[in-house]
């Protein structure tokens, strides 16, 4: 199956939504972290409140909307210098990312709107291959070594050693474990993949529906 350019940037655009939307969507689904409040015993092994470990949560989420733009100030930890800096350079990431969500969101209603409307549906299969292509590798190195890969992230991602928190200069690394991060990390990846699926099954549906009107053409004649 060849496709044309206008199914590769669509699918393109398609997949960049996916991805940065299932990032975005993850950072400020604060349920995941309550739930790991419980399942991960945060509160007898941290000796905070639950309402401590929420609200202090809370602020740090609030912090890394594109909205919000002023200081990170904790209610119940004190943070260093280099804390601060590392807080600041992961704001500006999902920034980032939140403006690539919002533009890619514009340009693919209106890429997909103009595909549909041509009847042109290859690009849902395109877009399903490329959606889950990033993850199947990413989730084989999580397999593998989960603290490894990330590391390797974190090293990869930013030019100091600031993600190293010591956690008497700077307490709010003991509220977020690495087991929390992998819980991120896994429903990302389970969002990309049903969006992957999605795609591929309204591909399906197309195909079978053209097939189907085909086939009653052939019959008429």
């Amino acid at each position: 199956m060849s496709y044309s350019k206008k199914d590769i940037l669509t699918s393109i655009s398609f997949m960049l939504f996916i991805l940065s939307f299932a990032i975005v969507f993850v950072v400020f689904f604060k349920p995941l972290y309550y739930f790991d409040i419980d399942h991960l015993k945060l509160v007898e092994n941290t000796r905070y409140t639950y309402q401590q470990l929420k609200e202090n949560y809370q602020i740090l989420i609030h912090y890394q909307s594109i909205f919000y733009q002023g200081k990170l100030v904790f209610k119940d930890f004190i943070m260093s210098k280099g804390g601060r800096i590392h807080f600041e350079e992961v704001k500006r990431i999902f920034e980032v990312l939140q403006v690539i969500c919002l533009l890619t969101f514009c340009t693919t209603s209106i890429l997909v709107y103009k595909q549909i409307k041509q009847k042109e549906y290859r690009f849902f299969k395109l877009t399903a291959v490329l959606t889950i292509v990033i993850p199947l590798i990413l989730s084989f190195f999580a397999f593998v070594d989960f603290e490894h890969l990330f590391i390797t992230f974190h090293q990869l991602v930013f030019s100091n050693d600031y993600w190293l928190f010591n956690p008497k200069l700077d307490p709010i690394i003991n509220i977020l474990p690495e087991s929390f991060f992998m819980h991120c990390f896994m429903l990302i990846v389970f969002i990309v993949l049903f969006s992957a699926f999605i795609c591929y099954k309204i591909y399906q549906h197309y195909q079978k529906k053209i097939l189907t009107i085909d086939n009653h053409e052939l019959h008429t004649l």
